[in-house]
């Protein structure tokens, strides 16, 4: 892969967007901490979904594919349009999971974690919309480490925050819990209704949060190389 350069990773304007996005061509490696090498790599993409009775589901065994185009929203104001994600619709693995019980016994909360340590909190309603995903491949290939394989939940109708990656454990819980980003992170996320941030209003957000897209982008996207390169080779 080329590195992107600092010009492309600079947010454009666009019609048709979402309150405060610009856009993108193509889609970055991005992360709160950029400097964060992704995790090793799983074997397989296994998620452990914890309900009232503690299940381990095996993803790629549950049901055929399902295809999801939709564009992504970071928080940091840039959008990439019309990726198609492929994997297990998550309404499908928690049905299964809880057989005649069904979805609507659920506690409110659900807490997603990344095997890079990343935690995400939901409105067990926002997971539980049809359209969000289990996702294994992205446009037509494996996800990669870049974007978080080997399993990743895709949550299209709230910021790329909650699109959490390298997707390992999903608990449903009665007691909200504390997240990665702490008071930075909405609890919904709605992009179309502009939650970006727990305490903070959207005007205060969007030029500091646009101003480091491309560093951001920059600094994952080497961080990320240095990974592959050492896995290559671990005795450089």
């Amino acid at each position: 892969m080329n590195a992107p350069t600092y010009r492309a990773l600079r947010p454009r304007r666009a019609a048709g967007l979402p309150p405060g996005q610009r856009e993108l061509a193509s889609m970055p490696r991005f992360a709160d901490d950029p400097r964060r090498p992704p995790p090793p790599r799983r074997v397989s993409p296994t998620l452990r979904l914890e309900l009232p009775d503690v299940s381990v589901i095996e993803v790629a065994e549950l049901t055929g594919r399902h295809h999801l185009t939709a564009d992504f929203h970071c928080v940091t104001t840039w959008s990439v349009r019309g990726l198609t994600w492929s994997g297990t619709l998550l309404t499908t693995v928690v049905a299964e999971a809880l057989g005649s019980t069904g979805l609507d016994g659920l506690p409110p909360f659900a807490i997603a974690e990344g095997s890079d340590g990343y935690r995400a909190v939901f409105s067990t309603d926002d997971v539980r919309r049809d359209d969000v995903l289990l996702a294994t491949h992205l446009d037509g290939r494996a996800l990669d480490d870049r974007h978080g394989a080997p399993l990743r939940l895709v949550t299209p109708r709230q910021y790329g925050y909650k699109n959490v990656k390298h997707l390992a454990t999903l608990r449903f819980v009665e007691d909200r819990l504390r997240s990665t980003l702490g008071p930075k992170e909405h609890l919904r996320a709605r992009v179309d209704l502009e939650e970006r941030h727990a305490r903070l209003p959207n005007w205060m957000l969007r030029r500091p949060y646009r101003a480091l897209v491309p560093i951001t982008a920059i600094l994952a996207e080497r961080a990320a190389e240095r990974a592959a390169s050492h896995a290559e080779n671990p005795r450089r």
